[in-house]
């Protein structure tokens, strides 16, 4: 994949939806402008559309998930139950986050694009299982990264050790393909294959990902990091639009180009999501601030600085060449140095390069705007993210 150099706009690139709309720019502190007549109004009502989605897919799908979860062993019960903000540390019942649910709300919206009502509501399943397969890798890389926040509580792995949190994630898996296994819809054996295979891409992305925290910086270049973020989020993304298509009886070709859709909108939600890691408040992400760079993460917008052969890069190799060392290093000289170097900008930039190719692959497989309106809602979603 060939990238326009750091700050200069590709012309050949399509204008994406985030950039009609004023939501990302390549500019840090560029005034967003003022949207044209209806497009304030458009983007709220893709906003209140989406959070709708969400709500009603996290009402449709928590009852399969209780219900799976409720026949796992009391010690993989426990953590799991934990981890999804449904226990406390003591067994006690909770009203906590179990997160957003977007890849659930993908297979349902995808569904029901292509297939109507009937389709989504036969898709329930799926979509549940697509969420532990999420929430599994999601107990795995807390360990792995070994993260001690996740939806503003400590992490699975802190409170009950990496065992339990390992053999949860386990048991989550497992549980994911007994539900694709044990529905009756046609659909259920091609879907099983798929989400097993995507958990195999999953599993192949941190391991480059792991991989390339022990390399030096100057060794990591931007087209596997990409590729590696490719396989981390968007195959589950593009997994979870294929299952819905799947559950609705569409062709291959619309199978395929919601699977793409999803791939695309998942590196931009993973690119506004490094840029989070890096910019965001802890308030709002639950992360302590400059978390990402503290680990010396090799993210999409740090390996962009890296590679950009600009004097903000020197800098930045020289910070990340040695480990973080609380009280004599300041991270946001590291911050600035990686925006310095282009790599905020680059990101947002590419954030919306993504998002119109999502779009394109989008219109493929659904023409009718209408029939579409709720899968360009949740992708504009996750890249509408404040930092």
């Amino acid at each position: 994949m060939t990238e326009a150099p750091l700050g200069v706009t590709d012309p050949r690139r399509p204008t994406g939806t985030l950039e009609r709309h004023g939501v990302i720019g390549t500019q840090r502190d560029k005034a967003p402008e003022t949207p044209a007549d209806g497009q304030g109004e458009e983007a709220s009502a893709e906003g209140h559309e989406a959070a709708a989605l969400l709500r009603e897919s996290r009402a449709s799908v928590d009852p399969e998930l209780r219900a799976a979860m409720a026949t796992l062993p009391p010690s993989m019960r426990r953590t799991a139950l934990y981890h999804f903000g449904w226990q406390h540390a003591d067994g006690s019942p909770a009203a906590g986050n179990a997160g957003k649910a977007i890849r659930p709300a993908l297979v349902l919206t995808s569904a029901a694009a292509l297939g109507g009502p009937a389709a989504r509501a036969a898709a329930v399943r799926a979509a549940a299982a697509v969420e532990l397969a999420h929430n599994f890798t999601l107990l795995h890389d807390d360990v792995m990264d070994r993260d001690v926040t996740r939806r503003h509580r400590p992490t699975a792995w802190t409170v009950y050790g990496d065992a339990d949190a390992i053999l949860a994630g386990d048991a989550l898996h497992a549980l994911a393909l007994r539900m694709l296994a044990a529905d009756p819809h046609p659909a259920s054996a091609a879907a099983a294959v798929r989400l097993a295979d995507c958990v195999m891409e999953l599993c192949e992305g941190q391991h480059t990902d792991t991989a390339m925290e022990r390399r030096a910086p100057g060794e990591v270049t931007l087209d596997e990091t990409l590729a590696m973020a490719e396989a981390k989020t968007g195959a589950l993304l593009g997994c979870a639009c294929a299952l819905g298509a799947l559950y609705a009886g569409a062709p291959d070709e619309d199978v395929e180009a919601l699977d793409r859709f999803g791939r695309e909108a998942g590196l931009a939600f993973q690119l506004i999501d490094d840029v989070i890691g890096i910019w965001g408040d802890p308030h709002r992400t639950g992360k302590p601030a400059g978390a990402d760079l503290a680990a010396r993460k090799k993210s999409l917008p740090v390996v962009a600085a890296l590679t950009s052969g600009t004097p903000a890069a020197a800098e930045l190799a020289e910070l990340y060449a040695a480990p973080y060392e609380e009280g004599k290093e300041d991270l946001e000289r590291t911050a600035l140095a990686v925006e310095r170097a282009g790599g905020r900008d680059w990101a947002q930039a590419q954030a919306a390069d993504h998002m119109a190719r999502a779009m394109q692959e989008l219109a493929r497989a659904v023409p009718d705007p209408q029939a579409a309106g709720g899968l360009l809602a949740l992708a504009e979603f996750v890249t509408r993210r404040s930092t």
